[in-house]
């Protein structure tokens, strides 16, 4: 059998099912292949090493007195194997840092709806990836706890602001992670990484538990190496949560990829809107070659127009640090985390803020509460909130031409760590393809559809109508059955003990 490590989710399932491994035996695997890993790729900022290998040696017991006719017969899809969380999602027991300084020793005392849900399911918390302060960037620069490297280049970001979960995916120190995406964070390290990365509809699964960025766009998400795994961890954590104001009231999706195949009488929108100046030639080829495989498979092709994609990034950044302003207000080092204390409580709170926040979290913290100031509210936020109507619009009247859009999710292929240092509007600007799906609140997959001429992966993300997950992992597993892009894995041979 191949190395533990090297099964992707449903296979290390099926592989514990069959007796083939233990859950010791596979989470101690990941751990010596994190452990191995971690100095050069920084993918996690928590691991629990004792507490990870207790449960599995839990699993294997239970799995074991199943089989031997025990009184209980275990029912749990996920029992024995080890997952990752972004450091933005509450894990009972473990430190929830959400990559700031403020929330350093921070720990809660209840798991987030996601995280239970897979709990239940009998997987194991191996423990938190690195992510951007608050989820804010693209890139994982922006962590308090250091710069996460990409596998596939060490001299690259693996995107962000779930660059941990993508890069600990990518380079197989765990099966699957849950991620977030707020403005592309899922998607864009997805893509820059070589993985397969879904975001669900607004609503669709719980944000209880979530460390709050922008709360109309925040949106929790799975990366994994293929479309089936995503799958399989998307049907386990959906479904509505009466803790969760904004979750939707709907029943537990279950997605099955069972008919996906041929691909008659799906209408695939192409917006010219996504192909313009300023894209990579080598991201656009790819891309192209991918929609011609799903032509192939007998997709139709349509050419439509998304006339408003060009204020996403405007519209974006004033509505996304706007939130942002109201829900940070509460890091103050009074309730939550360490705290610098001053002479008095507005210099303990100025002083607090000040220092523990990055720079980048203190910019947005900044440009949002100027765009909420007296005199301001309407020219700005408001504004914003009615161009974002349009923006939704876009999406309506095209959803009315076609089943799903394809479409690049980045303009280029993982760029150089400190590329975009000291310019942030560069940086903001490579969110430019997945920031309208979050204004719209309707679902995305990205994976990976080839390579550049710098061995770097080239990701595509199709988009649906709200709540059609199920038909954009078909279109994508369909897209996967037919090539092995996603099949392919860094080498990471040049990595030596330390």
């Amino acid at each position: 059998m191949s190395q533990p490590t090297d099964l992707n989710l449903n296979q290390a399932v099926q592989a514990l099912s069959n007796g083939e491994t233990s859950s010791r035996e596979l989470t101690q695997a990941y751990l010596e292949r994190i452990d191995f890993l971690e100095p050069e790729l920084n993918a996690f900022v928590t691991l629990d090493h004792d507490g990870v290998l207790a449960q599995a040696d839990k699993a294997d017991q239970v799995r074991a007195a199943s089989k031997n006719g025990g009184k209980e017969q275990h029912t749990a899809p996920l029992l024995g194997v080890p997952v990752a969380i972004k450091d933005v999602l509450a894990v009972k027991g473990l430190r929830a840092t959400a990559g700031s300084k403020i929330l350093e020793s921070f720990v809660p005392p209840y798991d987030a709806t996601a995280v239970e849900r897979l709990r239940q399911t009998g997987a194991i918390i191996i423990g938190k990836t690195n992510t951007d302060e608050f989820a804010m960037g693209s890139s994982t620069e922006n962590s308090a706890y250091g710069v996460t490297h990409n596998p596939w280049n060490m001299r690259r970001v693996p995107g962000g602001s779930s660059g941990g979960s993508a890069a600990a995916v990518a380079a197989r120190m765990v099966p699957v992670a849950l991620g977030t995406d707020t403005g592309g964070s899922v998607r864009q390290p997805a893509s820059f990484c070589g993985v397969t990365g879904l975001k669900t509809t607004y609503g669709r699964v719980s944000r209880y538990g979530l460390i709050a960025y922008g709360s109309s766009l925040d949106t929790v998400g799975v990366l994994g190496q293929n479309v089936a795994d995503v799958a399989l961890i998307y049907n386990l954590i959906n479904g509505h949560d009466e803790r969760d104001a904004t979750s939707a009231q709907m029943p537990q999706d279950d997605t099955n990829l069972n008919g996906s195949g041929r691909l008659q009488d799906v209408r695939v929108g192409i917006p010219d809107e996504y192909f313009r100046s300023g894209l990579q030639a080598e991201v656009e080829t790819a891309v192209r070659q991918a929609i011609q495989v799903l032509e192939s498979l007998g997709a139709e092709i349509h050419t439509i127009q998304m006339p408003h994609t060009q204020y996403a990034v405007p519209v974006y950044y004033l509505i996304a640090p706007a939130e942002a302003s109201a829900n940070l207000a509460r890091f103050d080092g009074l309730r939550y985390g360490p705290r610098l204390e001053g002479d008095n409580l507005r210099d303990t709170y100025t002083g607090t803020r000040g220092q523990l926040f990055g720079r980048e979290t203190k910019r947005r913290i900044m440009l949002g509460t100027y765009a909420l100031s007296a005199g301001y509210q309407d020219a700005y936020y408001g504004k914003a909130q009615k161009v974002r109507t349009l923006i939704q619009s876009d999406f309506a009247r095209a959803f009315e031409k076609v089943d799903l859009i394809a479409a690049p999710v980045a303009p280029t292929t993982a760029f150089e760590i400190g590329a975009h240092r000291g310019d942030p509007l560069s940086m903001y600007l490579e969110d430019i393809y997945t920031l309208p799906a979050n204004l719209a609140g309707v679902p995305g997959i990205a994976f990976p559809v080839g390579f550049d001429s710098q061995g770097l992966p080239i990701g595509m993300q199709l988009i649906g109508p709200h709540f059609q997950e199920q038909m954009l992992m078909s279109v994508a597993h369909s897209y996967q059955t037919t090539t092995g892009w996603h099949t392919m894995k860094p080498d990471l041979s040049m990595i030596t003990p330390c």
